[in-house]
């Protein structure tokens, strides 16, 4: 009895995982849009001056290390 209800469930459980196994196209636009918004906004903040300085100056830190 048990047996047999556990295995209508994880056949049930199966069907479900295979309906929605993959995204849509709108949902592949959605995650292109936010992937491309996401990298223009760190592109903006890695090439702000602020941020450019303080890489420029850690940069400048490790080459200023004695061998």
């Amino acid at each position: 009895m048990w047996g047999q209800l556990c295995a209508r469930a994880l056949r049930r459980a199966a069907r479900g995982v295979r309906r929605d196994s993959g995204m849509v196209t709108s949902e592949y636009a959605m995650g292109l849009i936010a992937a491309v918004g996401f990298a223009g906004l760190l592109y903006k903040v890695v090439t702000s001056g602020q941020v450019r300085a303080a890489l420029q100056a850690v940069v400048e830190k490790a080459l200023d290390v004695q061998f």
